[in-house]
């Protein structure tokens, strides 16, 4: 194959959208399909199609046997130039990366037991958004595939939180291990902006922040978020959380966490993560804007250091709270890729948390390229 194969549909049928999506496969790369050049693939769904998945993917094994499968739930799922947001769809992508070359897993403790850190270098995950360990597992696993790194995002569905690697799963991590990454890039850009100094978080207690800078955590609050939002705290939600800068990064990385109540009373404010004291702490804003200068930003940095090569494939996971509620017309975020990178056949899905080094951010896009 001389690009990734990329099909897609959307019908109220699962097994219409199934067959319209094998007939784009079978209409593009007709010979390579039959003869099983295609090692790896993905395969996303809409939460409409959430209940059918084991069915989809059992069809899928039926047609490919010789293919290894992950893949997941997503809200929204995103494709080259189109986003479909909240509606029946799924998306598949062939690869040709060899066989020899990853590793499907779906317990952590099978990448854990195999250990060989001059090999492990670079896994695409999917995650479980209702483990409450997630974050530490996340963290474990990049430590065990020092100095590797991952990418990836949390599935996003209603009921059925379903992942697939070498089999359905739930509940944790799974996904695919590379053993060689030399052929891969990433990016990340983040959907939000600073509006204050960085501070530390002097004494917090689990979510909630009691004092930064040793003075009470909502005084410096409403000293950053400006006047008018400061007398009507409420206004500030879904426009103003915390930010947590990634210490050591040198491009200013930063997770975004929702600030999701006040304590007048006491001074204290609540925020959406198992805090830490002397953290490294500000505040950020959201906004469109802000969104779309940072994904070109992202974009220029990978295509300067494509230095003119083209893409095969990506695999592109962003927030539930990017897409149309951020960039305004439906698919816009995905256009904005092909503008930069050109045409490229790219997958992927609208996450509820997404996956990047050993982190897990909110509010951002994870930008994955195949050479």
């Amino acid at each position: 194959m001389t690009s990734y194969t990329l099909s897609h549909a959307s019908d109220p049928d699962w097994q219409v959208a199934l067959q319209q999506c094998m007939q784009q496969l079978q209409e593009q790369k007709p010979q390579e399909i039959s003869d099983s050049s295609c090692t790896l693939a993905f395969i996303y769904v809409t939460n409409d199609y959430a209940p059918y998945f084991k069915k989809i993917i059992t069809e899928l094994r039926i047609l490919f046997p010789s293919i290894d499968w992950i893949g997941t739930i997503g809200l929204s799922i995103c494709v080259t130039n189109t986003e479909y947001a909240e509606q029946p769809a799924m998306a598949v992508m062939l690869t040709d990366i060899e066989s020899s070359h990853y590793r499907i897993f779906r317990e952590q403790a099978s990448v854990q037991n195999n250990k060989d850190a001059s090999q492990l270098q670079f896994a695409i995950i999917h995650g479980d958004p209702r483990n409450p360990m997630l974050t530490e597992q996340i963290e474990t696993l990049a430590d065990t595939l020092e100095p590797g790194y991952l990418v990836g995002g949390l599935t996003s569905a209603k009921d059925y939180f379903y992942q697939y690697a070498d089999g359905i799963t739930e509940g944790g991590l799974s996904g695919v291990v590379f053993n060689n990454a030399n052929n891969i890039m990433t990016g990340l850009t983040q959907g939000c902006s600073p509006i204050s100094d960085t501070f530390t978080l002097t004494e917090c207690e689990h979510h909630m922040a009691l004092s930064i800078d040793n003075r009470p955590a909502l005084d410096v609050f409403k000293e950053n978020i400006g006047e008018i939002l400061a007398r009507d705290i409420d206004r500030a939600a879904g426009y103003i959380f915390a930010g947590f800068p990634v210490q050591g990064s040198d491009t200013g990385d930063y997770m975004v966490r929702n600030i999701i109540g006040i304590d007048p009373d006491n001074h204290f404010i609540a925020i959406a993560d198992d805090l830490k004291p002397d953290s490294p702490i500000m505040f950020c804003k959201r906004d469109s804007q802000t969104a779309i200068d940072d994904l070109k930003r992202m974009l220029s940095s990978l295509n300067n250091r494509l230095q003119g090569k083209k893409p095969k494939g990506a695999l592109y996971i962003s927030c539930l709270g990017r897409g149309q509620h951020m960039f305004g017309d439906v698919s816009s975020e995905m256009k904005y890729i092909t503008e930069v990178l050109g045409d490229i056949p790219t997958i992927g899905f609208y996450a509820n948390g997404e996956i990047a080094g050993q982190r897990l951010y909110g509010f951002t896009g994870v930008l994955t390229l195949f050479l």
